[in-house]
């Protein structure tokens, strides 16, 4: 019998080809996309999830309170915070400080036959050979106890003892490798070069492999606290609790502690430790703990080690997945109940012939499963091929792993089954309900409320297609937006070139001097950093006869006399640093208009010439030469915050030149760059980024959301045109005779085609109008999460409206050309 029912089942599918297809490849798509974005979120969800401890491992977060209100919640926390909490806290078995590095890179030098030297603080290290030096990013300072607290997989040296030593240093396989080839790395000396950390020997003491799930601690090179300069400049006040704010502090509380109740003795432990250094800095602070199981999707903080997932990105992706997957399913049900009155008559006949009514409900689900298991396997089919592409769209290492993720692919296949058995369960209890008299007389009518829920089901698929395509617009309109705002300096044309070692920057004039010669540059400036990277540095200003609790922290860049020139900022008041005013000291500030307005000034011009006064300790003042125009030095995620510039010489050791240059020939002025280095600088690697390009990867997550969308979108958008044009063809069918009528009482092709057309265009207008204002609230959500945007105005609407129209005009269109165009006499000769 089951032989029977798959051979009938077959039969039928290869019967009618063009449906089959057109049902199992829209489901295969629809499944496929949410597997894909399925992956996604697990593998967002599983950060940290492979942690020995992880139930117990918490970091510990800051609130800022000022004059008793709340101002900002963040991960950093001051250096004495994680040895204090393990001294007061008997629950606390482990804590660790984590300081990323502040360079965008580090040099490291290794020597060909480089031996253990130990923080020698000059020189290039001992040995001979080749020496070989590199830029790298991904770099901590960190505490001996990290690697107790934390589990990662040593291929070489031990975790319990890796960085209890000074001068000691923790690499990647990937790193070790690069380096020493498949010698083994562990005792090697490594020469590290840091702008915040100083340039000393370190020796390697570990090799970790990655590990096979994400960590928000993604750092590929571990160097000790111990022993650098920030070390030596943490221990100028080694107890205060009120400064240096920047350690991601981490505990691990022992097993059954109960992390809300050790919580609330927090307060006291910063009356304890803390009270007397806030009170001087007229600030309060309260701690809290965050799961580090949670750290990466969190919202108690807006940043952390490495940027945490937004959560709403996550759900607009879920809701993808879902839309996308209910479109496919609404095609394989509306195609599926609208060829299964084609099947009457073959259910009278056997009926006729004594079947029964459970043999038929059997037979009718069987064709619906079988074309499902065969939509299933083509979507997984689809996924293992589609995986390493949607890994380069969203920068992710998704792996497909039938093993580890058996339970999702489980999940979708009982999920292509209910889909299977609600497709087939209207042929199935309804066409077997038949009277076969009736249906072999010809008298049965197709159901009002069947073709009324077909509709329904169309105005649904369309209303998710239109909301996609809203989303769609709004995020490319705002992501053009970013490319093209006003930050407030000039971006454009701007060639940034690290410079890292003593070497390097002690070449900053010679290499200055030689590429003003080039006609093709205009500008050349030194600084501590740059709009678009993160910027430690920062000042409490305030003015004469204010105390601490009314400063304003003020970021602070260092900067030489042609930095305001060369990134062509606005004066609004007074003047830019110039060579011409030999009186320019660092004693002197510029102040954009955010920090004028903090501290208290009611214009620019009222603010030059005053005295302004930094931190506690300063009795003597700076002097304000000059206002900016407000400026964007982070990204437009973030609002213009008060910002300062103090000058430096020329020859202070600047992290960073930035050469202005004109446009259209930049080559040459990267090979002269590059050629006076080389003279200069034989063993430090010659690079460089350009400002504009550099700026624009703090938007890396939302470009990866507007591909992901706009492909998502793309596809669901053919599912819901693969629906409808099976629907068409089924209608053209249906009124085939009606329309041989038509024709010869004179209709024309035009009118033939608005006829047909006309029905499902309404349907789609219907979905406009019920989609138009959900996706105008979903998208005003979304956009929230920045502090500028493009707001949603008509327009968007209006090319969703012909967007729409034009895909369903495309897809109808065809079907309703054919069949105006089909002669009458055959469609009229049984008559």
């Amino acid at each position: 019998m089951l032989r029977n029912y798959f051979k009938i089942a077959w039969r039928n599918l290869v019967k009618n080809k063009f449906f089959s297809s057109v049902n199992i490849f829209g489901l295969s798509a629809g499944l496929a996309c949410c597997m894909l974005i399925a992956l996604y979120l697990h593998y967002e969800m599983s950060y940290d999830s492979y942690h020995k401890n992880i139930g117990d491992l918490y970091q510990v977060g800051t609130t800022f309170i000022v004059k008793g209100e709340k101002q900002r919640n963040v991960y950093r926390t001051p250096a004495p915070m994680a040895w204090a909490l393990k001294k007061e806290f008997p629950e606390v078995v482990w804590s660790t400080r984590l300081l990323g590095s502040f360079d965008d890179k580090t040099l490291f030098t290794v020597a060909g036959d480089m031996g253990s030297g130990r923080g020698s603080g000059s020189g290039s290290g001992s040995g001979s050979g080749e020496t070989r030096s590199f830029l790298e990013n991904k770099i901590a300072l960190t505490d001996g106890n990290f690697f107790k607290i934390f589990t990662y997989d040593f291929k070489e040296g031990s975790p319990a003892h890796a960085l209890e030593e000074p001068y000691s240093v923790v690499l990647t396989e990937e790193v070790a490798r690069k380096y020493f080839g498949d010698a083994p790395a562990f005792g090697k000396t490594i020469r590290i070069n840091s702008g915040s950390n100083g340039e000393y020997d370190y020796r390697v003491t570990g090799v970790f492999r990655p590990m096979a799930s994400p960590s928000h601690i993604d750092q590929r090179i571990f160097i000790s606290f111990a022993g650098g300069k920030m070390e030596k400049y943490i221990n100028q006040n080694p107890t205060n609790f009120a400064i240096n704010n920047m350690f991601a502090t981490y505990i691990q509380l022992r097993p059954g502690t109960d992390p809300a109740r050790f919580q609330a003795k927090l307060p006291a432990f910063m009356h304890k430790y803390a009270d007397n250094d806030l009170k001087r800095r007229g600030i309060e602070k309260a701690q809290f703990l965050i799961p580090v199981r949670e750290i990466h999707l969190t919202d108690l903080v807006d940043s952390n080690v490495t940027p945490p997932a937004s959560r709403t990105y996550l759900y607009i992706l879920a809701s993808i997945a879902v839309f996308t997957l209910l479109i496919a399913c609404i095609n394989f049900m509306n195609l599926s109940t609208a060829r299964s009155s084609k099947r009457s008559s073959e259910v009278g006949v056997r009926k006729v012939l004594g079947a029964e009514r459970g043999g038929l409900v059997r037979q009718f689900l069987g064709e619906s499963l079988l074309m499902t298991f065969m939509a299933f396997g083509i979507a997984v089919g689809l996924t293992g091929l589609l995986l390493p592409l949607f890994n380069r769209l969203s920068g992710k290492e998704i792996r497909l792993s039938l093993a580890a993720d058996g339970w999702l692919f489980a999940g979708f296949f009982g999920m292509a089954v209910l889909t299977g058995l609600v497709a087939g369960s209207y042929p199935a209890f309804y066409l077997s309900s038949f009277n076969p008299v009736k249906v072999l007389k010809g008298k049965l009518t197709n159901s009002l409320a069947v073709a009324s829920l077909r509709k329904g089901l169309v105005v649904v698929q369309f209303m998710i297609s239109i909301v996609l395509i809203i989303a769609t617009v709004v995020i490319l309109r705002q992501m053009s937006y970013l490319r093209h705002a006003d930050l407030g300096f000039q971006k454009d044309q701007q060639l940034v070139i690290p410079l890292r070692s003593k070497t390097a920057k002690a070449i900053f004039s010679s290499l200055k001097s030689d590429l003003l010669q080039n006609n093709n540059v205009l500008s050349v400036a030194g600084t501590s950093y740059y709009p678009g990277i993160g910027n430690p540095a920062d000042n409490a200003i305030r003015l004469a006869g204010q105390t601490m609790s009314e400063a304003k922290i003020v970021k602070t860049n260092f900067v030489n006399a042609d930095y305001m020139k060369t990134l062509g900022f606005t004066v609004l008041a007074g003047r830019a640093y110039s060579r011409d005013f030999l009186s320019d000291t660092s004693n002197s500030f510029i102040l954009n208009e955010s920090a004028i307005k903090a501290v208290g000034f009611v214009s620019p011009q009222a603010a030059i010439g005053q005295k302004i006064y930094l931190n506690a300790s300063d009795s003597t003042g700076v002097i304000i030469v000059g206002v900016v125009k407000d400026f964007h030095f982070e990204d437009l995620h973030v609002a213009v915050a008060p910002y300062a510039f103090s000058l430096l010489s020329d020859n202070n050791g600047f992290d960073y030149v930035i050469v202005h240059t004109r446009g259209g020939n930049v080559g040459s002025v990267i090979r002269a760059a590059q050629e006076v280095w080389r003279k200069q600088d034989a063993v430090d690697p010659f690079e460089y980024t350009f400002l504009d390009e550099q700026f624009q990867r703090n938007y890396a997550a939302d470009n990866r959301l507007a591909e992901i969308v706009g492909y998502f979108t793309v596809i669901a958008i053919l599912i819901s045109c693969l629906g409808l044009f099976g629907l068409a063809a089924f209608s053209a069918e249906q009124r085939t005779k009606e329309i041989g009528v038509r024709k010869v009482l004179g209709a024309s092709v035009a009118t033939i085609v608005r006829l047909l057309s006309v029905e499902f265009l309404k349907l789609i207008f219907i979905s406009l109008v019920i989609a138009a204002p959900v996706a105008w609230w979903i998208m005003s959500k979304w956009l929230q999460g920045f502090a500028y945007r493009q707001p949603i105005t008509w327009t968007v609407f209006f090319y969703t409206t012909v967007i729409a129209m034009v895909i369903g005009l495309c897809t109808i269109g065809f079907q309703a050309v054919r069949a105006a165009m089909a002669n009458p006499v055959r469609s009229l000769k049984t008559e």
